[in-house]
């Protein structure tokens, strides 16, 4: 028989993978002509061997078929026609046969045909008996005899037995062996595996099966718990039997790391390719005698858990090269450094809230949905876990059984103590990080989580963790994400960074590295011991009781504060609500990172000598810090929304400043006397000055040749641009919506990468200049202007997308 001859159809489902087995075989066959004889030692044997086979064994049967009987063959994983001289007289046999030949398109179902002292040609054309047959079968049954032909012509070509002559026992041997492979190759993938149909479709998509020409290797990567080797285990399930051989390798990286580990397992898998055992003297004997074997074979190999040490890339996984034309190799990882070999990597995501919710109820109700009284709760459990497959099944199997009042007693407990299951899944990860990462890490989960990626990793560098590196090696180990360029963790994970903190002394707070709780800073401010160890703060002040009655005390113990956060949640109680802070009081000197909003005043002797960033958003301050000498780490400076605020330092002071955030400083009026001198600033990137109280802008603004985003909306007195522009070349983004100017100065169109320009509600604005060089623009906003028309130079915007004229009740034509 020919190992192609079982190979599941193109189109098949990948619904064959999940669905739960009731047989291994389905033996089709015709009573009168092989019951008693060849089906029957067939069907004995089979059993002999340890598989299921389904047999119809009533003598006598009704002209349809049983519904339970088109069930038996859905849920069989192969069936075996045995084809005889009359089986083509039988409309219950053809019936069978049809449903088979379905089950093979839609399922995937492995077909084994047995040409019993009939031609398979006979069966392939319908002739000779089977011909014979189909004469009454065109009278009685016109309506169905396409679909049979169409089926036995299927069947026909799929290689088989051809039993003609010969020992019957030597092809029942055979038959049996062959059905004992198939089954052998099955591995167990678990219960209630909801939402894997979308998974194994895009998954066989990127494994290109259909395609013998090539060796490809791809990666299943996610986060702990979500599901990477169940997916690796179904689609191995699906494939394995159309591989020459094959080999899943569970818990590599756990098995390498005991010694003589990777010489165990490639000794596992030569005897999985091979089915001898092996004597490898070392492990680089052990890559060669794989390579030379894999190289003659079309081989599925999984290699489960890897991660991305090199002996065990280049001793075991190996190369393409290793492999013979046609090999799949599927590697499952949490480290996407350990991937860079791979064809295509598919990223595991989580369950969406209908699967979510499916596959909680099911471990906590043994049903697809909750109960009625359970609806709400269930809800709030969904939300926790996220879609992470481990926390719904683990979470459900606890909550089973248990009564509402139990239920809610447990949401309150798993609020402050995660469930040590899910966490010990999780904490792998962490525990494979180095000493920096294990730190930039925890930053993240109790102080940075949500904010901007080259923020963060600015910060970082000037505390010496080499930030990028780290974000980095935090993403490709799936314990972050970065979307739109802002760091994002799972809740479970932020959770096991938090118990992380809490175990290094428990229930002493004041002995942490990180707070982050309001009622954990509270109890550490009012021990008044401790608190040398703390590294970050972030208070949220909406939620926390009155903690800074002894602050200065407590802050001066802090001589490890590098990241410090105090804010509302809410802007309203921001500005509604201010916070003083004592005479001589100091913040430590080691801090990089200062956010305070509603702040009074700063200190009179404040320095923010090692500052990278400050953030001082709803003071009541008037002016910045006295000092007048140069603040070189100083990048970021955000004093929105500090209504008295009436001078800013020179920025001149600040030459590595990169963000200026004034917007909303009504009382913000005159830029000349504190910017200062522009020539140094080479870095600034970014000039917020929205809703201010500002005039005009200073023609040096020329000199900031770096600088992208420039907005002065809302400053309802501005009413002119320098004409300067000409060396910002940069310059990306320029808002003036809702100020009084009336015209631009002729060099804003040399802005060879402006994208954005916004003139929304400049009710005096008439004319529009020029534009020479701005070949980027994509988004031009003139509405409710007074503009007239245009300049024919528009015509020149190639990457114009939007340009917007509503409102323009003296606009009367285009160019």
């Amino acid at each position: 028989m020919a190992s192609t001859s079982a190979q599941l159809p193109s189109n098949s489902s990948s619904s064959n993978l999940i669905r739960r087995w009731s047989h291994d075989v389905f033996l089709s066959f015709r009573g009168e002509d092989t019951r008693y004889n060849f089906t029957d030692h067939l069907y004995t044997h089979l059993l002999r061997s340890g598989i299921k086979v389904f047999r119809d064994d009533r003598l006598t049967r009704g002209e349809e078929i049983q519904h339970e009987h088109l069930k038996a063959i859905e849920n069989s994983r192969s069936s075996i026609i045995v084809f005889s001289k009359n089986y083509a007289e039988s409309r219950w046999c053809l019936e069978e046969l049809a449903k088979i030949m379905d089950c093979r398109k839609e399922f995937g179902q492995i077909v084994l045909p047995v040409f019993y002292h009939v031609n398979p040609s006979d069966v392939r054309k319908q002739t000779d008996s089977f011909g014979d047959a189909f004469t009454n079968h065109e009278i009685n049954w016109k309506n169905k005899v396409q679909i049979w032909r169409d089926a036995l012509t299927e069947a026909g070509n799929i290689s088989g037995w051809d039993i003609e002559d010969g020992y019957e026992s030597k092809f029942i041997k055979e038959i049996s062996d062959i059905c004992k492979r198939l089954n052998d190759k099955c591995l167990f993938v678990g219960e209630n595996l909801v939402g894997m149909d979308s998974y194994l479709r895009e998954l066989t998509s990127k494994l290109k099966i259909q395609s013998n020409d090539d060796v490809r290797i791809v990666g299943i990567w996610g986060v702990g718990g979500i599901g990477k080797t169940t997916i690796a285990k179904a689609i191995y399930n699906q494939i394995a039997h159309e591989f020459d051989c094959v080999s899943f390798l569970e818990n590599v990286k756990e098995i390498h790391k005991v010694k003589g580990g990777l010489h165990d397992l490639q000794k596992r898998l030569l005897r999985d390719i091979t089915g001898e055992k092996h004597y490898i003297s070392n492990i680089s004997r052990g890559a060669k005698v794989i390579q030379d074997t894999l190289q003659s074979h079309k081989a599925l190999i999984v290699f489960d858990d890897i991660d991305d040490d090199l002996e065990l890339l280049e001793y075991l996984v190996g190369e393409h090269h290793w492999f013979g034309r046609g090999s799949r190799v599927l590697i499952t990882t949490r480290d996407r450094n350990s991937l860079h070999k791979v064809n295509e990597v598919f990223e595991i995501e989580g369950l969406n809230h209908k699967d979510a919710l499916k596959l909680f109820s099911l471990y906590a109700f043994q049903q697809s949905l909750p109960e009625e009284d359970y609806k709400i709760l269930s809800n709030y459990v969904i939300h926790y876990c996220q879609g992470l497959p481990l926390a719904l099944k683990v979470l459900g199997s606890l909550l089973r059984g248990k009564r509402t009042s139990e239920w809610e007693s447990e949401w309150h407990k798993l609020k402050n103590i995660p469930n040590a299951k899910i966490q010990d899944v999780l904490k792998i990860s962490y525990d494979e990080l180095d000493h920096t990462q294990q730190a930039i890490f925890l930053d993240i989960a109790c102080f940075f989580k949500g904010e901007d990626r080259d923020f963060v990793s600015k910060i970082l560098d000037c505390c010496e963790m080499f930030g990028e590196s780290g974000i980095g090696f935090l993403e490709a180990k799936c314990l972050i994400t970065v979307s739109h360029n802002k760091i994002y963790m799972h809740d479970l994970i932020k959770e096991m960074g938090w118990e992380v903190i809490r175990q290094q002394h428990p229930k002493d707070p004041n002995k942490w590295s990180r707070l982050w709780n309001p009622d954990d800073i509270y109890h550490a401010f009012i021990s008044e011991k401790g608190m040398k160890n703390v590294e970050t703060i972030s208070l949220e002040l909406s939620r926390s009781k009155e903690v800074f009655a002894n602050m200065k005390k407590v802050f001066a113990k802090m001589k490890k504060l590098r990241l410090l956060r105090v804010y509302y949640s809410n802007d309203v109680m921001g500005k509604k609500y201010k916070i003083s802070l004592p005479e001589g009081f100091e913040f430590p000197r080691e801090l990089r990172y200062l956010h305070w909003e509603g702040l009074e005043a700063l200190p009179l002797n404040f320095d923010p000598e090692n500052l990278v960033a400050i953030n001082l958003k709803c003071s009541n301050i008037k002016k910045l810090w006295k000092m007048k000498k140069h603040h070189e780490k100083l990048k970021f400076v955000d004093v929105s929304d500090s209504q008295q605020l009436i001078k800013m330092p020179k920025l001149s002071s600040m030459p590595n400043l990169e963000s200026l955030n004034i917007k909303g400083c009504t009382s913000f009026c005159k830029l000349y006397s504190s910017i200062g001198a522009f020539p140094d600033m080479n870095f600034l990137k970014e000039l917020l000055l929205e809703n201010t109280g500002i005039k005009e802008l200073p023609s040096s603004i020329q000199y900031l040749t770096s600088l992208e985003f420039l907005n002065v909306s809302g400053c309802s007195k501005f009413q002119k641009l320098p004409d300067c522009f000409a060396k910002m070349r940069r310059l990306r983004s320029l808002d003036m919506h809702g100020t009084r100017v009336k015209e631009l100065p002729s060099s804003i169109g040399y802005l060879e990468s402006l994208e954005f320009l916004n003139l929304l509600d400049c009710s005096h604005f008439e004319k529009f200049p020029e534009m020479v060089k701005t070949k980027c623009l994509r988004w031009l906003h003139l509405s409710r202007t007074a503009i007239k028309e245009l300049p024919s130079s528009i015509g020149y915007l190639e990457s114009l997308e939007f340009l917007y004229l509503s409102g323009c009740s003296r606009f009367e034509k285009f160019p």
